[in-house]
C-alpha cells in the first residue's frame, strides 16, 4: 500500500482566533511592554516554583486505558462550575452564555471582540464579547485565586467552560490528561486538582 497516496478524510480543528497579545491595539501594545519587561527582569525574577512532575502515584483512582478528556470544577465569581474543559490548544479562555445565565449575571458589559474564534464545528463563531471574572483552583487552603479574560460564545457544547493556555500560564499549571490531573503552585508547593464532580485538591 502506498502510504504517500492516501485520500484526505477531514480536518481536526483546534480552538482559536483571538490573538494571544490581545484584539485591540492598545492590548497588543501592552503586552509587547510586558514582553520587554520581562526580558530585562527575567534572570532576576523567575519564579521560585516547585518541580511538578506526574508518576505512577497520580494514576490512583484512574482507569486504564481510557480516552478521556480532562475536565475539572472551578470556583468563577463565586460560582462552582464544573465540567470545565482543559485545553492546551486554546489560545483563549472561553465562557459558554448558557454558563453566565445559570449564574445570573445581570447588569455588566461585555468588552467587545472583534475577532472571531475557530474551532468548535470547523467553522467561525462570532464571540458575544469578552468579561474578567476572578477564577480560583484548589479548595481552601489549597486555593489559588485569579482574574481571568472570558471569551464569551453563544454556541452549545458539553462544557460549561474552556480553560485554555492563558489562564494555565496565569496559574502556572501543567496538565497531563493521561493522569486526569491538573498541577499548579501554591506557595512553596505545588497541588494537583483532580478530575471530578468537586476537584479535590491534593498535596504532591
Amino acid at each position: 500500500m502506498d502510504e504517500d497516496n492516501h485520500p484526505m478524510r477531514g480536518i481536526i480543528h483546534m480552538i482559536s482566533g483571538r490573538a494571544t497579545d490581545g484584539d485591540s491595539g492598545r492590548a497588543r501594545k501592552a503586552h509587547g511592554r510586558s514582553l520587554e519587561n520581562f526580558e530585562i527582569s527575567r534572570s532576576a525574577d523567575l519564579p521560585q516554583d516547585p518541580v511538578i512532575s506526574f508518576g505512577p502515584e497520580d494514576l490512583r483512582g484512574v482507569v486504564t486505558p481510557h480516552n478521556d478528556v480532562l475536565v475539572v470544577t472551578a470556583t468563577i465569581d463565586n460560582y462552582d462550575v464544573a465540567m470545565i474543559f482543559i485545553d492546551n490548544g486554546s489560545s483563549v479562555n472561553v465562557l459558554f452564555k448558557s454558563t453566565l445565565d445559570q449564574m445570573k449575571m445581570k447588569g455588566f458589559e461585555f468588552e467587545p471582540v472583534s475577532t472571531p474564534l475557530y474551532g468548535f464545528a470547523g467553522h467561525a463563531i462570532s464571540p458575544l464579547g469578552q468579561i474578567v471574572l476572578p477564577l480560583s483552583l484548589g479548595i481552601d487552603p489549597r486555593r489559588v485565586t485569579k482574574m481571568i479574560a472570558f471569551t464569551v460564545v453563544d454556541t452549545p457544547l458539553a462544557y460549561n467552560g474552556i480553560l485554555g493556555r492563558p489562564s494555565l500560564k496565569d496559574f502556572r499549571a501543567v496538565a497531563s490528561t493521561y493522569h486526569q490531573k491538573l498541577k499548579f503552585p501554591v506557595g512553596k508547593r505545588s497541588w494537583s486538582l483532580v478530575r471530578g464532580p468537586k476537584s479535590r485538591a491534593s498535596m504532591l
